[in-house]
């Protein structure tokens, strides 16, 4: 390859390269856009996987087990990262995130074509968690290419900001899987959006991936990586280079444990346990939950670019370690208000509050037994709205007796809340998002900047991934666990137990930044 690319773009006018960066990163945002989409429409729609792909019988292990499904993704990204970063550092950052993207797309897509665990048993968690593996395999390598192609168009100085409207696209992904939800949800009835319109976002994903693609395929290579290949400056092992050089070595290790790891927290934080946490524990609404996530996230994203602007003018350090520091001492006092804002124990019932029914229907499965639930419904002075449903199974004999007493009944739980509390849990999670974007929203150029150029996808890319994947993507599973223990336990403070994980990991990773990474932009690696 010529250096022609990289010689035009030098000449270009300031006012020209700014028009370029652009058309770069609406290319590179779209399709990254698109890959957070197809990965987070999975978690976002979590619950409902739980009664599909998994045993009926024990909703708490079928919703622990979709997550653990959920984080597998995450722990392949690193090995994506690898495979990819190494492709990327060899022939080119355009032809590997186009590849990326397709594996992305079609994985995503035939997810939602899986029968349910009721039609092919054991089958139906087993591929899909082989699509989620693709899915982690591909996000592995798109992240790197995507930052690394906008960084590498960039002037140095002002790579904060360019790379954060990268930085932007995981939390738009997930805003638009929540919109595309809502609007699946509200288009179709409760059950027909239980029997199949729940794939729906799952097939819309094909077409955002065509049109990207088409996009993506008229991209040219990056300058930087233009201008080292006709000159022979790339290299011929990154892998070795990367992780064999004790020197550079020491920069992968620098930027996962002293930013990247509590970054990957704070991320999975304040986003999806955010939204596990009002779903499972405080047991709101999904619908509810659904839409105040996507309005925090609309009302937060703008700050990513904020925040990657501000760290050119005073370095990365100050502002993401403020973010780890910031969010370290806030979450446990969020979490407290966010449940005691639906906590109905301190709550007063609305005069004639209580209704009660009962209905009896036959069992599915066994003709001569009964599903009997008791329906039960409260309404609060402040127009909050519970429903309980307690359903027991009934034999002609009585109760079913099940390892020797009467089988547990099956308890379901889903409050409403008033506008009040809902714009109450809204600023909250805000709240939350802005620590997101302190963290993430310079970490892009962060990263790139401790690389040179011959390596920077194969190095940039394994510490994000691992950061994020591993100890980010175990957060919903472990903070679930955490909970649960804590509850069954009988801690008092059973449904804060889960952030300990997250405050634990980003404290370890804030005195790590804190010691070794220099408050400065790293631009020694062009």
């Amino acid at each position: 390859m010529s250096d022609s690319h990289h010689v035009q773009y030098e000449n270009l006018s300031d006012k020209q390269k700014n028009r370029t960066i652009w058309s770069v990163i609406m290319a590179s945002s779209l399709g990254t856009l698109i890959e957070w989409y197809d990965f987070y429409i999975f978690g976002s729609l979590a619950i409902v996987l739980a009664t599909k792909f998994f045993p009926a019988d024990n909703p708490t292990a079928a919703f622990l087990s979709t997550l653990a499904t959920f984080a597998a993704g995450f722990v392949v990204r690193p090995f994506g990262a690898l495979f990819f970063g190494r492709l990327g550092d060899l022939i080119g950052r355009k032809y590997t995130f186009l590849v990326t993207l397709l594996i992305m797309g079609f994985s995503t897509f035939l997810i939602g074509c899986i029968p349910s665990y009721e039609t092919i048993g054991f089958m139906a968690p087993v591929l899909v968690l082989i699509l989620r593996l693709l899915q982690g395999l591909a996000l592995g390598g798109e992240y790197g290419g995507a930052a690394t192609y906008v960084a590498e168009y960039a002037q140095p100085g002002r790579r904060g900001y360019w790379t954060s409207w990268i930085q932007t696209t995981a939390t738009a992904g997930l805003f638009i899987s929540l919109i595309v939800i809502l609007i699946t949800k509200t288009s179709l009835s409760a059950e027909e959006f239980d029997t199949w319109g729940w794939r729906v976002p799952f097939w819309i994903s094909i077409l955002m991936v065509v049109i990207s693609y088409f996009i993506r395929k008229n991209m040219k290579e990056s300058p930087l990586f233009a201008k080292a290949k006709s000159e022979g400056k790339t290299s011929t092992n990154p892998l070795k280079e990367s992780f064999g050089n004790r020197f550079n070595f020491k920069f992968v290790l620098l930027a996962l444990f002293g930013a990247a790891m509590g970054q990957g927290v704070i991320w999975y934080t304040g986003q999806f346990y955010a939204m596990s946490f009002m779903q499972k524990v405080m047991n709101i609404d999904t619908t509810q939950v659904d839409s105040l996530m996507a309005l925090a996230l609309f009302l937060g994203t703008p700050f990513f670019v904020f925040f990657g602007w501000l760290s050119d003018k005073i370095g990365r350090k100050a502002v993401m370690m403020t973010g780890m520091l910031v969010a370290i001492l806030a979450y446990r006092p969020i979490y407290s208000a966010m449940f005691n804002s639906v906590d109905t124990t301190k709550k007063e019932v609305a005069a004639g509050g209580i209704t009660e029914a009962r209905t009896v229907k036959v069992h599915d499965k066994i003709a001569t037994d009964s599903l009997i639930t008791f329906h039960k419904e409260i309404a609060y002075t402040d127009g909050t709205l519970m429903k309980k449903d307690s359903v027991v199974h009934w034999s002609a004999a009585g109760p079913v007796i099940k390892d020797g007493k009467a089988e547990e009944p099956k308890i379901s739980k889903s409050i409403k809340i008033s506008d009040d509390t809902k714009w109450y849990l809204v600023f909250l999670v805000f709240i939350q998002v802005i620590f997101v974007t302190m963290v993430y929203g310079p970490i892009a150029a962060f990263l790139v900047e401790m690389f040179p150029v011959r390596i920077r996808y194969t190095s940039m890319s394994l510490p994000y991934h691992i950061g994020n994947g591993v100890f980010g993507g175990l957060l919903p599973a472990v903070a679930t666990y955490l909970v649960t223990t804590g509850k069954d336990a009988g801690h008092p403070g059973w449904y804060l137990e889960g952030l300990w994980y997250p405050i634990g990991v980003a404290a370890v990773c804030l005195v790590i930044g804190l010691v070794y990474i220099k408050n400065k932009n790293q631009n020694i690696h062009e």
